[in-house]
């Protein structure tokens, strides 16, 4: 008899965290007010702790943005206007693309490269792009405790993410775990452009969303472990205990 659990333990988890900080450097300290740094709009709360977490669990590598979203989307394409917040946008246009060169490019650097040290090792890669999501936005409340975003037309990526979701809404069964929300696995972001760049046979691009209402709650950790748990044991891996 084939061990399924041997046989499914063939992908190797990368794990990034693009919104993990609401800091800014000290030469942009004024930038932008403390009070909405704090807010979700200048972070993903929670998302370094479950981040961080994962990382032991499944005993991967994970890539920190060390800045705040309102520096730099590092989860947007350079070209996206959304990549520059209402503040750095109004800086003038070397300043901007000096921002860009700084913080953007090299982090985006640091995660392809990591994921390509993996394939050229002959490992085909599952990138997990971790994020927490705001409950209520723009007056809209959002019915998902956690969603898994995947490009729906890449077999093998759809394959993980049932996977996935199967593993986690067996180990939180009250969550609502929904696939491609609350935002589309397709739309603009670094797994999407990452897609485009590495080979499709051996990377899949996952990005795990997980509302903040569960990051401001005393058992955000042991959300967090049940997660990183669930996650191992759909890519058949051997968890941290």
């Amino acid at each position: 008899m084939v061990d399924d659990r041997r046989t499914r333990a063939s992908w190797r988890p990368v794990l990034s965290c693009e919104h993990a900080s609401n800091r800014l450097p000290e030469r942009y300290a004024d930038l932008v007010p403390q009070e909405l740094l704090e807010t979700h709009e200048g972070w993903d709360p929670g998302a370094r702790i479950l981040a961080r977490s994962l990382a032991r669990t499944l005993r991967a590598p994970l890539i920190e943005g060390r800045f705040t979203r309102l520096l730099v989307d590092l989860n947007r394409s350079r070209t996206n206007p959304s990549v520059l917040s209402e503040a750095t946008a109004l800086l003038p246009v070397g300043e901007r693309e000096e921002l860009l060169d700084a913080y953007h490019a090299p982090y985006r650097r640091e995660v392809r490269e990591r994921i390509e040290e993996e394939l050229d090792r002959g490992e085909r890669v599952v990138h997990l792009s971790v994020h927490t999501f705001t409950p209520v936005l723009q007056g809209r409340v959002r019915s998902v405790d956690l969603g898994v975003l995947f490009d729906p037309d890449a077999p093998q990526e759809a394959e993980l993410a049932e996977r996935v979701m199967t593993a986690l809404r067996a180990a939180l069964p009250e969550a609502r775990v929904r696939p491609n929300e609350p935002y589309l696995g397709t739309s603009d972001g670094l797994t999407r452009t990452l897609r485009g760049k590495l080979p499709g046979d051996r990377y899949a691009g996952l990005e795990l969303e997980v509302t903040q209402v569960w990051a401001e709650r005393g058992d955000w950790e042991v959300r967090c472990q049940a997660i990183g748990h669930a996650v191992a044991a759909a890519l058949g891996l051997q968890s941290r205990p």
